[in-house]
């Protein structure tokens, strides 16, 4: 049954509340006068008169309607978190995290630098980069602005003929669309009978036009590049960087390190990895990470602790700049700090070994109905093959 909007149930002179009268009564005459007259509005606005049962009603019919978490599995992407623990969201709704803003004074919201400030020292242990930004909204965000940063690396270099980014056929769709949004050509590298990236193909394709290879690790097929030593030296030979996208840390949380590996610029999806609202939940959040080579260019302001406490640092010359309004999505960095905290170096690591266990018990399950075109080494996620169905 379709629930009908709260306008369809409004009866006149129907009320819920009834709010106090002001105190302080003014007159928008003034105001007024300078807006055109088609924008005055010359009546009262077309506002739903319903009951507070009405409401209660409305809304409860509608989340009876909405498959959620609370109630199903839900069908977000395999590299997702699929539920986000509530004392998170307990915490983020309390008023002394809600009822600031984001221009006051910085000595009144030294808390809240803190989150910021040790959520960043946090995000650089799990992955083994120097620093980062939290200003990105959103994995793609992030991407936007890894590879802006290697742009302008190579700018103050002079570097100027590296115009190029090498992308695997695996990959997610964001990386070339991030690549072109900053002016790069993208290349495809092949891929190799194992799933992986094909190490000849890349080398290859290496040269003084390169700016950078972007990679998953594990990638799109949940499969770990057994290479990935290899292809970081052969990058970095030509004189290009290495960007890893953060997609898919779940299955090495814990257990291996992007930096380690020799990748340059990261970025992560706190909705993924860090248990923050996805979607239709609320706003998102991707956090950029970057070695020292790159650490000049992260946007600014950056976050510094100093003697007198927490403070914003806008003396960044070869910052790329602001990437957003403000300091970024607060309340997401909030709930991921706190699933970090929870969670601990242990339960992230266990986070991690569940992800690869869940997924080689469901390969397991389905191999005998499914191809599952690479089984080595499945890590988070594995892809199946419904070709022998289609024939």
């Amino acid at each position: 049954m379709i629930e009908p909007l709260l306008i369809d149930k409004s009866k006149k002179g129907r009320l819920a509340y009834c709010y106090p009268s002001l105190d302080l009564p003014r007159s928008f005459d003034q105001e007024l006068a300078h807006l055109p007259s088609h924008l005055q509005r010359e009546g009262s606005a077309r506002l739903p008169e319903v009951s507070e049962l009405d409401v209660v009603r409305h809304f409860t019919q509608l989340s009876r309607m909405v498959h959620g978490v609370d109630n199903g599995m839900y069908p977000l992407g395999s590299c997702t978190m699929k539920y986000n623990p509530k004392l998170g969201e307990e915490i983020a709704r309390m008023a002394q995290f809600t009822e600031i803003h984001p221009l006051q004074d910085i000595s009144t919201v030294q808390g809240c630098l803190s989150v910021m400030y040790n959520l960043l020292e946090d995000l650089s242990s799990i992955t083994g980069m120097s620093w980062g930004s939290l200003q990105p909204c959103a994995g793609s965000h992030g991407e936007y602005t890894g590879l802006k940063m290697i742009r302008s690396y190579f700018l103050k270099k002079g570097d100027v003929g590296r115009t190029k980014v090498l992308i695997p056929v695996s990959a997610h769709g964001t990386n070339p669309a991030s690549a072109a949004v900053n002016g790069f050509d993208v290349v495809e590298i092949a891929s190799n009978r194992k799933g992986l990236v094909d190490l000849a193909d890349l080398k290859s394709k290496l040269s003084d036009e390169v700016a950078a290879l972007m990679l998953t690790n594990p990638n799109t097929l949940g499969l770990f590049e057994e290479d990935i030593l290899a292809i970081s030296e052969a990058v970095h030979e030509a004189g290009a960087l290495l960007y890893y996208d953060g997609a898919n840390l779940n299955a090495i949380m814990g257990k291996a390190r992007p930096g380690d590996m020799g990748f340059d610029v990261l970025h992560l999806n706190l909705h993924k990895t860090f248990s923050t609202p996805h979607g239709g939940g609320g706003p998102g959040s991707g956090p950029v990470m970057v070695n020292d080579l790159l650490r000049p260019f992260l946007p600014k302001p950056d976050i510094d602790l100093r003697e007198g406490g927490y403070v914003f640092d806008w003396d960044r010359p070869d910052s790329i700049g602001k990437v957003s309004l403000f300091w970024g999505n607060f309340l997401v960095f909030l709930r991921a700090y706190v699933y970090i905290l929870r969670m601990g170096s242990e339960g992230l690591r266990a986070a991690a070994n569940h992800a690869v266990l869940n997924a080689n018990y469901l390969a397991k399950k389905l191999a005998p109905y499914y191809e599952i075109p690479h089984t080595g080494g499945i890590m988070h996620e594995f892809v199946i093959s419904v070709k022998n169905y289609k024939e």
